[in-house]
């Protein structure tokens, strides 16, 4: 089976986004804080991604939302005129301290962070000592947060339980991590794993993320609209994937579900071979005629050498680079979500195609395709 380049990057809504507002059906009680405009949250990477829908996902639910950006960020999907912002400099945990004294939050999503980097120290002083700063600042500020929910990956794995027949990863496996990106964010949540009783924390693990607003996936959309699927690889790969409302869901409800100091996979429960993707994506955009090339993984290997290198020449970030190799030359994503659906409450509401049925006609109305 070939690997689909780009439909691996790796990073890093009750029911929907839509459908929650009514089911009515549910067994499970709302949550005593939803509906109240006095409960805060403060969400890092609010321009981000992921960050971006749960921002929109508490402003729904009627909490008061403050929205981390940096000057530079983009607020293109953060129009609404309820939302707060703040600036925070996780370089500096003095500076967090400064810049978070007065305000109060009974909830923090910590959402920033980068997936490529120029140089793999960024990566480091970015996920791993940002979140050792803010995490810091709060706990020096004694502010008495509920709960602190950091986005983190299953990339913190590695490749491990390569063998076939593969087997899913579980959270009693050993981390390898085989990608600085995986490195700084295990090294975070080691980190956390450090902090004392008085501090409550949770760590959600997604696997491949997509959706709406999504660029890495999008670049394999907009290869295929011109007529190419690009593959690395010959051996069966094992692939899963989760839609970013189902992160969003799985956040809200680590705000009162699941036991402190708990990290819980995220994946849409299936799995996937490499070409399920770009046959979805293929079929939403009405079929057009395509060619279906696949090179071996040294080829990648080359490729991915030279791009990096090339990077640090003009000091642009490029897609391929080591990392990338690494990530799309392992060939298990298995991953073992049952914790996640009996303590957390959790169950996808998207599988692959309804997801990419929804992502496509997102970028169709938003001329992105």
């Amino acid at each position: 089976m070939e690997t689909n380049i780009s439909d691996h990057i790796i990073r890093q809504a009750l029911p929907s986004m839509e459908d929650a507002e009514g089911d009515s059906s549910s067994a499970r009680p709302s949550p005593p804080w939803e509906g109240s405009g006095e409960v805060s949250v403060l969400i890092t990477g609010a321009s981000g991604f992921i960050g971006s829908f749960i921002v929109e996902e508490a402003l729904q639910r009627g909490m008061k939302v403050w929205a981390a950006v940096r000057k530079s960020s983009s607020r293109q999907y953060l129009t609404d005129k309820r939302i707060n912002f703040i600036e925070l400099d996780f370089s500096s945990e003095d500076n967090l301290k400064h810049q978070l004294e007065g305000h109060h939050f009974d909830y923090v999503v910590h959402a920033a962070g980068v997936t490529k980097c120029l140089h793999e120290d960024d990566f480091f002083r970015v996920n791993t000592q940002g979140t050792k700063n803010l995490v810091n600042a709060i706990l020096a500020l004694n502010m008495p947060i509920k709960r602190f929910v950091y986005l983190s990956s299953l990339s913190v794995f590695g490749a491990i339980k390569e063998k076939r027949p593969y087997s899913e990863i579980s959270e009693d496996d050993v981390p390898k991590p085989n990608t600085a990106y995986g490195r700084s964010k295990l090294e975070a949540e080691r980190y956390l794993d450090t902090i004392g009783n008085d501090f409550s924390y949770i760590i959600l693990r997604p696997t491949g993320v997509y959706g709406p607003r999504e660029k890495d996936y999008f670049l394999m959309a907009k290869s295929i609209k011109q007529h190419v699927d690009f593959a690395v690889g010959f051996r069966r790969q094992d692939i899963t994937f989760v839609y970013v409302k189902d992160v969003v869901q799985a956040v809200f409800l680590a705000f009162d579900h699941g036991m402190s100091g708990r990290k819980y996979f995220l994946s849409d429960g299936n799995v996937y071979q490499s070409s399920t993707f770009s046959n979805y994506i293929h079929e939403e955009l009405n079929r057009p005629w395509w060619i279906r090339i696949t090179a071996p993984v040294w080829l990648l290997r080359i490729v991915t050498f030279f791009g990096e290198r090339i990077a640090q020449r003009t000091g642009k970030i490029s897609a391929l680079n080591n990392d990338k190799y690494n990530i799309l030359r392992q060939r298990n994503w298995r991953c073992n979500i049952e914790p996640t659906m009996d303590e957390l409450g959790y169950h996808a509401q998207y599988d692959l195609q309804r997801g990419v049925k929804e992502t496509i006609a997102w970028y169709k109305e938003n001329k992105w395709l």
